[in-house]
């Protein structure tokens, strides 16, 4: 697969899927969009899910990239608060995201599978970070776990009212400070 064909496949999905939401979306409209045809779509994308999927996990890559470059010595509430800001200044793909947790809450096998698995590591991988930093408690008394399970459901329920409500611009701000509560820290 050149990856150059795959990202010509990817932002054509991302704009019809952001245009025509993911149901009424389907793979002619983004075949058309590539300047393909259906078949060379499915060439490299076999389904419309998988294709949801691969946009899932190009946002988290580019995110992932963006706080690296940018932001990785920064405190743990600045650098959320960074994730959230990131997910403000790509929109397309913060819809993505929220597309595909409804999949996966509607009951497709292939979307539950992939929230589901990606909530578990992301939960796992933050319960190991928080206990190397603070041990079996944080300095606001949770544990480890439990704080990393506030801040995947913090993140996501803000995440949706963002998308919701897009009028309002003080998220990232907002997700500074609870997480600095969460954490047991001091606000920036």
């Amino acid at each position: 697969m050149t990856t150059a064909r795959r990202e010509e496949i990817l932002a054509a999905a991302l704009a019809v899927f952001a245009e025509r939401g993911y149901r009424k979306a389907s793979i002619d409209a983004v075949a058309e969009r590539a300047g393909l045809t259906r078949q060379g779509v499915l060439h490299y994308f076999p389904s419309k899910k998988r294709l949801l999927v691969a946009l899932l996990e190009l946002r988290e890559e580019l995110a992932r990239e963006h706080l690296a470059a940018d932001h990785a010595d920064k405190d743990i509430p600045s650098q959320l608060a960074e994730v959230v800001a990131y997910d403000h200044l790509n929109p397309g793909l913060a819809q993505i995201h929220s597309v595909l947790v409804a999949e996966g809450m509607a009951g497709s096998d292939q979307a539950q599978q992939y929230c589901h698995d990606r909530n578990q590591a992301i939960q796992e991988h933050t319960t190991e970070y928080l206990t190397k930093l603070y041990g079996d408690r944080l300095p606001s008394g949770l544990t480890p776990r439990a704080a990393a399970t506030a801040l995947v459901v913090m993140l996501d329920g803000m995440h949706q009212q963002w998308l919701l409500d897009g009028e309002q611009s003080d998220y990232p701000e907002i997700t500074r400070d609870v997480v600095a509560v969460l954490l047991g820290s001091t606000p920036v």
